[in-house]
């Protein structure tokens, strides 16, 4: 029988930490995904879901942006009428703020679309989401407790913007080793097994 016990006891998750869904985990809104944490205090936590790419491009849904050709990804189940961002993108964006591991989450939206315009930034740097992952306090604490989340520490700007979405829960896994790189094999249903 597996251990499903994913040591986050005594791990407290921090801006630019990975959560994993543990495999089962039965909340539509975060299966088999992995969220960036941008911000986590005793107020709560806030982060964006990496891997569920929408449908939906820049300019569809910012009409008067010509050419924001970005594909969109759904950050999370709260306030998906707002539009956020992360980069990689140290200089030209003014007011971003440091999640950690080379990453930034947001700053001037206006400057970045000149910076878009004129091509002097590429959009393999940003990932743009439309809503986000929110917890209240104590909330992510409870569902660390639970073992619905793994936290994965030693991600890198690599991993969230050269992975393609579709395999990065996977690969975070694969990367941790031991049972985690065993549990990164489970079918999404283990009835069709």
């Amino acid at each position: 029988m597996m251990d499903f016990s994913y040591n986050n006891k005594n791990i407290i998750p921090e801006k630019g930490d990975l959560l994993i869904s543990e495999p089962f985990l039965p909340d539509p809104n975060f299966q088999r995904t992995v969220v960036l944490i941008c911000e986590h205090s005793n107020e709560g936590s806030f982060g964006f879901v990496l891997n569920k790419p929408s449908i939906l491009k820049g300019s569809d849904v910012l009409e008067e942006v010509e050419n924001f050709e970005a594909l969109l990804h759904v950050g999370g189940p709260v306030q998906q009428d707002t539009l956020h961002f992360i980069h990689r993108q140290v200089d030209g964006i003014e007011g971003g703020i440091d999640v950690g591991n080379e990453l930034h989450w947001g700053g001037n939206f206006e400057q970045l679309l000149l910076l878009m315009e004129s091509g002097a930034v590429s959009l393999q740097d940003f990932k743009f989401f439309l809503g986000y992952s929110g917890w209240g306090k104590g909330q992510l604490e409870e569902e660390l407790e639970q073992n619905a989340w793994i936290i994965y520490k030693s991600a890198t700007a690599a991993d969230i913007f050269d992975t393609q979405p579709d395999v990065l829960w996977r690969e975070c896994l694969k990367k941790m080793g031991g049972k985690y790189k065993m549990i990164s094999n489970y079918p999404t249903d283990p009835r069709l097994n």
